[in-house]
C-alpha cells in the first residue's frame, strides 16, 4: 500500500466517521446563528440514535430509522425551544436539562435494543467504477447518509447566506430588538432554528447507530454533540467551514482506530481519547481566533431573554 493510498484510506475513513458529527455541527450552527445556544444535542442526538435504530430494527427500513431519528430529535429540541421561548429558562441550564432528559429516555426506552444489530443500507453497486485506484474507496464509503450529510451542508451554507430565510436568521442572532422593529418575529425564528437543529441532531444520531455501527448501546454518542457545541466556536459561526471541523474529529478517530489496530503499545483508552484531546486544543485557538476575527453572533454574548 502506497503512502497516498494509505492518506486516501484514512481521510475516507474520517469522512464516514464524521457524518453524525457533522449533521449535528451543522444544526448547532443554525441555532446558534438565530442566537441560542442549545447544549441539549447530546440528548437529541441519543434520542434519535435510539429511535432511529430501534424503528430500522422493527420495520427493517433503515430509511423510516433514519426519518425516525428526525422526528425524536425534533421533539426533544421543542422542549429546549418551549423552555427557553415560553417559558424564559435560562438556555444552559434548559440546555443540560435537555441533554440528562434524552439521555435518560434514551437508556430507558433502548433497552430491549441493547445487544441487537441490523443490516442498514445495502452496499450500492456502482459496476466497474468501484475497481477504480481512487474513485473506488470514494464510492465504498458513500452511504446513503453520508451523501445525505454532504447534501445538508451544501443545502445549510447556501440557505444561511444566499436567502431571505437565512438573511433573517442571521439579522435576528445579531439583535433580536432590531429585528423585531423591522417587523421579524425574534421568536418564530428562534422556535425555527432550534427544531431545524434538532432535527438534524437527531438525524446525526440516527446515522451513527443506523449507518456508521448499525448497533444501539446506551450513551453510544460518546460525547459527540458536546463536541460539535465546541466545534461551532472552530467553524465560526460558518456552516462552510462545519465541514473541516468534523472531518478532523472523523480522521483523527479513525487513525486512533487504526493504531490500535497495528498493535501501538499504548492503552486503548489513551487512544480514544486522542480525537477528544485534538478537538479541545482547536477549541482553544479557535476561541481566540473568534475574539480576535470575529464571527459569533452579538446575542450569543449575552443570556437569552425573551424579545418578540
Amino acid at each position: 500500500m502506497t503512502f497516498i493510498e494509505l492518506l486516501l484510506g484514512i481521510l475516507l475513513s474520517g469522512l464516514r466517521s464524521a457524518t453524525p458529527l457533522l449533521q449535528v455541527l451543522l444544526g448547532e450552527t443554525i441555532t446558534e446563528r438565530a442566537g441560542v445556544v442549545n447544549l441539549g444535542v447530546e440528548g437529541q442526538m441519543l434520542s434519535g440514535a435510539c429511535a432511529g435504530f430501534a424503528v430500522a430494527a422493527v420495520t427493517g427500513n433503515p430509511w423510516a430509522g433514519l426519518f425516525a431519528g428526525i422526528v425524536a430529535g425534533m421533539l426533544l429540541s421543542s422542549v429546549h425551544a418551549f423552555l427557553v421561548l415560553v417559558a424564559g429558562a435560562n438556555m444552559f441550564a434548559s440546555g443540560v436539562a435537555v441533554w440528562l432528559l434524552g439521555g435518560g429516555l434514551s437508556a430507558f426506552f433502548g433497552i430491549p435494543f441493547v445487544g441487537r444489530r441490523i443490516d442498514g443500507f445495502a452496499s450500492p453497486d456502482f459496476g466497474g467504477a468501484a475497481k477504480l485506484p481512487l474513485v473506488g474507496p470514494i464510492l465504498r464509503v458513500a452511504t446513503p447518509s453520508v451523501l445525505i450529510a454532504l447534501a445538508t451542508w451544501v443545502l445549510c451554507s447556501l440557505f444561511l447566506y444566499r436567502t431571505r430565510a437565512g438573511l433573517r436568521l442571521r439579522a435576528v442572532g445579531e439583535s433580536a430588538e432590531s429585528a423585531s422593529t423591522l417587523g421579524i418575529s425574534p421568536t418564530k425564528v428562534r422556535w425555527a432554528a432550534i427544531l431545524a437543529g434538532g432535527a438534524l441532531s437527531g438525524l446525526g444520531g440516527a446515522s451513527l447507530s443506523v449507518d456508521l455501527v448499525r448497533n444501539w448501546v446506551e450513551w453510544m454518542t460518546a460525547g459527540r454533540g458536546l463536541v460539535a457545541v465546541g466545534l461551532v466556536i472552530v467553524a465560526r459561526w460558518n456552516p462552510w467551514y462545519a465541514l473541516p471541523a468534523a472531518l478532523l474529529f472523523g480522521v483523527v478517530e479513525s487513525l486512533t482506530l487504526r493504531l490500535q489496530a497495528l498493535g501501538v503499545t499504548i492503552s486503548p483508552y489513551l487512544l480514544s481519547t486522542l480525537p477528544y484531546l485534538v478537538c479541545l486544543g482547536v477549541l482553544v485557538w479557535g476561541s481566540a481566533r473568534a475574539r480576535s476575527k470575529g464571527g459569533m453572533p452579538r446575542d450569543l454574548a449575552q443570556v437569552f431573554s425573551k424579545t418578540e
